[in-house]
């Protein structure tokens, strides 16, 4: 840091209306002329770093926080591709790593947000602050189309910005004195937000665990769904089906099993369907297809990966009036008082987006962009095949799950960015499960993906 000596005389007065006298303005003709003054002389000289101090306040740093490693996940490979950029300025990366959308959203959808926007200039479409849970013709919609005769309603849908962010509410509702399980491996904010809101011990770097959560094993040996028996009982359950990243699909013999474990124990299980669009088979899309659900399960979800929404941010979460917390008190109405005080409602905008997505032709849209991306997962999956890998996933999921069995990931992922320029996603970075395996997202553009795949047949002929 340098400090600016000024070796002339002439102070400026401290008053500022004997500092503008000095200056002639002239209103009729607008010139400004400056009073006439020696040139003085700057001379920058140094600061001793020894007097430079940084000022410290006395708050405490949130114990919990210093317990998360590193940075989360995609900030740190978003990291590693630009530090790779700035080694190869001339490389055309493709990313098919981090979980964004690449197709427009479809038509339909936009100008109903459109037509929404231009509204709000005109007296009669404004609006301002709308209910925290969230526009009641989105909710009945939402309940009609993804919920018809699984005695879901309305009033058991609370709308919102996405289900990551819901997720972070939810264990707000839970607090800090509840014990977890997490599928292994699965989408880091499960775990990340427990260890903010101080549900788990230190992280033990020889096992890659954190202390006080149920890590749940998921591989292919088990068909990706662990033997609920040797599981121990916890408070909560985080469950992803279609499962990110693995990209399996749970069946209904084993969600079944899941809502009987979760009874038995008293757990709340929180099933995250952010993919159930995905699904093609007769895997169920929604954990309340399984009878005793509702008194045993929250469902969050999310438009993102449908319509493109990643950007415009919409999703939703089922809170059934059936749960109950160990005293009898709603869940939902906890769920409810954090919603109120923590969120004003998803954008009405993009609520008006939701509304367009879930009309007939919404819907044949999405369907639409879904088969792309679905598309592209098969394009994938037959080109790691054809190099002799084991793959899972894709059939369910936009989500390929490349086993390289002995490797280190982040090894695997280093190694495809440095020689094919192609980010994809170590699976360590989801838990301890995925090491390993790499996860190549489906989302991109065609002829990305089709080049991608043309190298990988070249790096690993």
């Amino acid at each position: 840091m340098a400090a600016i000596q000024n070796l002339s005389s002439s102070p400026l007065s401290s008053s500022s209306s004997d500092f503008f006298s000095r200056f002639n303005f002239n209103v009729k003709n607008p010139t400004v002329s400056l009073p006439r003054t020696s040139a003085g002389v700057c001379k920058c000289v140094a600061t001793s770093q020894d007097s430079k101090t940084d000022y410290k306040t006395a708050v405490s740093r949130n114990a919990n926080m210093a317990k998360l490693q590193a940075g989360y996940l995609f900030p740190e490979i978003a990291r590693r591709r630009n530090a790779h950029l700035l080694k190869y300025p001339d490389a055309k990366v493709i990313s098919l790593g981090i979980g964004d959308t690449t197709e427009p959203i479809p038509e339909v959808i936009t100008s109903a947000m459109a037509k929404r926007s231009h509204a709000l200039s005109t007296l009669e479409g404004y609006n301002g602050y709308g209910a925290e849970q969230g526009e009641k013709p989105v909710r009945a919609l939402i309940s009609k189309t993804f919920y018809s005769d699984l005695g879901i309603g309305e009033e058991d849908i609370f709308v919102s910005d996405g289900a990551k962010c819901d997720i972070t509410r939810l264990q707000l509702v839970f607090g800090s004195n509840v014990s977890m399980a997490v599928q292994d491996p699965s989408y880091p904010a499960y775990v990340d937000s427990s260890v903010i809101l101080g549900q788990t011990g230190l992280y033990q770097k020889d096992v890659e665990k954190y202390g006080n959560i149920e890590y749940i094993r998921c591989t292919p040996e088990n068909g990706f769904f662990p033997d609920l028996s040797k599981v121990s009982r916890t408070d909560i359950i985080f469950f992803c089906s279609p499962n990110n990243p693995t990209g399996s699909s749970a069946t209904r013999e084993q969600l079944t099993q899941l809502v009987e474990f979760a009874k038995m124990n008293g757990s709340i299980i929180v099933y995250d369907s952010a993919y159930a669009m995905y699904i093609s088979d007769d895997n169920p899309k929604s954990i309340f297809e399984i009878p005793g659900a509702k008194e045993v399960a929250i469902e969050t979800s999310s438009f993102s990966k449908y319509a493109g929404f990643t950007g415009v941010r919409l999703g939703w979460t089922v809170v059934p009036k059936e749960l109950l917390f160990s005293d009898g008190f709603p869940v939902a109405k906890d769920f409810n008082r954090i919603v109120s005080t923590c969120f004003n409602g998803a954008s009405n905008i993009a609520q008006a987006g939701g509304l367009a997505c879930l009309s007939p032709e919404g819907l044949e849209a999405m369907r639409g962009v879904i088969g792309f991306y679905k598309e592209n997962t098969s394009i994938i999956m037959d080109t790691f095949k054809s190099l002799g890998y084991n793959v899972y996933g894709g059939k369910n999921a936009p989500y390929v799950w490349v086993s390289f069995p002995g490797r280190s990931s982040w090894d695997v992922f280093a190694e495809m960015l440095e020689k094919t320029h192609v980010v994809t996603t170590p699976g360590s970075g989801f838990g301890p499960g995925g090491e390993g395996f790499i996860r190549v997202s489906a989302f991109g553009h065609r002829e990305n993906v089709l080049e991608a795949c043309r190298r990988f047949k070249q790096l690993y002929k």
